[in-house]
This record gives structure tokens, C-alpha cells and sequence, in this order.
């Protein structure tokens, strides 16, 4: 399995590599970036950049590690503060989820990059599995403090985060306005926070 890179673990050079990369990919889109593109965003020669990096693919994996890795720390930090259970949960969604991709789906060339994903297919799916372990853990811990008994109502938290993140995924498809996605999350989110009350 493959791990999410930790944002924390990033070299400094590699980390402007991939800031230098993700602002050209945004204004050039993936096949019209070259190497050289690369190499002067990060301010660093084009024989520096393919000791870090062998092309623009592995450069771009990288960069969905970065931006995945930082989702799930984002998502966690949200889960784990103060406020009620579906404040947590929207402040979680809208920091891993939709703010996270708003930068990429309002550029010029966001649905070029959105349709690289089967190139980091291996990386969404670590990345979800890492998400919904943490949004579960959440749900479980809110069923708990209730004294909600989700066995009983045919339920599980690990459903119940599938159920969340499915939802989100789908709704994706049909919504493209972030601020109509927050709408849709927070009912989503209100749906589960009513399975998670006591009675």
C-alpha cells in the first residue's frame, strides 16, 4: 500500500519543486508543461530538477501526494477540535474536500488535470481509505458521547463515513459551484449527525 507523503517529511528543494510545478501545470495545463517549464518556476537548472524528479508524471504524483497528504491532515486537525460533531465534520469537508480543489477545478486547465487522475488512481484510493478511517473514528467517537447505539439501527460508523464520502464523490459530478457543494455536504452531514443522536 502506498503511503501519503507527510507534508511535514517534504525537503525544502523538492517542496519548491512542487510549488513551482503546480502553478505551471495550473497556467499551462499537464501537456503543454515541459521540464524546462518545471526547472524555472522552482528557480533550478533542468539537470538539478531530474536529479529530484525522472519527468513530469513523477513530478505530478508528487504534488497529488503533497495535496492529499495535506487533505488528510486537515480533515483530522478539524475532526479532532472544538464545536459540535457537524461543525467538525463540515470544517473537515470543506478543508480536505472542496477548498482543496477549488484551486485546481476554477484554472484555466483544471479539467486536463482532473482528468490525469487514473495517473494517481493508486494515490485517491490510499488517500480515501486514510479519510474515511478518520471521519469513521469521528462518527464512532460522537455514537459513543450520544449513547447512540448504531448496531441497533442496522449502522456502522465506517458506513456511515463510506456513506459521507460517496455521497460527496457523487455529488461532485453533478454540482460545480463550491459554495452549492457546501450546501450539499452540510446536508449530507446533518443526515448523519440525526443517526448519531441518542433515542
Amino acid at each position: 500500500m502506498i503511503e501519503i507523503e507527510d507534508i511535514a517529511d517534504i525537503d525544502p528543494k523538492r517542496a519548491r519543486i512542487l510549488d513551482g510545478a503546480m502553478k505551471v501545470f495550473l497556467a499551462y495545463g499537464f501537456a503543454r508543461t515541459t521540464m524546462d517549464d518545471i526547472a524555472r518556476a522552482a528557480d533550478m537548472s533542468r539537470p538539478a530538477l531530474y536529479l529530484q524528479f525522472k519527468n513530469k508524471t513523477d513530478i505530478f504524483r508528487a504534488i497529488a501526494m503533497m495535496l492529499l497528504g495535506r487533505s488528510i491532515e486537515q480533515a483530522k486537525t478539524a475532526l479532532a477540535g472544538d464545536g459540535a460533531f457537524a461543525d467538525r465534520m463540515t470544517r473537515a469537508i470543506d478543508g480536505a474536500l472542496i477548498s482543496m480543489m477549488r484551486t485546481v477545478v476554477t484554472s484555466p486547465h483544471g479539467a486536463e488535470l482532473l482528468d490525469m487522475k487514473s495517473s494517481v488512481a493508486d494515490l485517491v484510493g490510499c488517500w480515501r481509505g486514510g479519510l474515511v478511517e478518520h471521519v469513521a473514528t469521528a462518527v464512532e467517537n460522537e455514537a459513543r458521547r450520544n449513547g447512540a447505539d448504531l448496531t441497533a439501527r442496522g449502522l456502522s460508523a465506517r458506513l456511515l463515513a463510506d456513506m459521507l464520502l460517496d455521497g460527496l464523490e457523487g455529488m461532485k459530478t453533478r454540482i460545480s459551484d463550491p459554495d452549492e457543494q457546501r450546501q450539499a455536504a452540510a446536508a449530507l452531514i446533518r443526515v448523519i449527525d440525526l443517526a448519531l443522536k441518542k433515542g
